[in-house]
């Protein structure tokens, strides 16, 4: 589907989701969406963490030079 994550391998999970033939399969690979889901959140919020030292430091660093 095209605008979707990058990461996103609609091959593996399709795979995943025809060989969850049981229960316990098919909780697993639910758990497992979940887990990436989670993490790829994990990731973005560290990235926006650090656009917003990043321009802090500059603030910072620009109201305290001599000017």
């Amino acid at each position: 589907m095209p605008g979707q994550h990058a990461e996103f391998d609609y091959g593996r999970y399709r795979r995943l989701l025809a060989e969850a033939v049981d229960d316990r399969k098919r909780l697993a690979f639910i758990n497992l969406l979940i887990e990436e889901r989670a993490r790829e959140r994990l990731e973005a919020q560290r990235a926006s963490d650090r656009v917003a030292i990043t321009l802090a430091t500059i603030t910072t660093v620009l109201s305290s030079s001599p000017g």
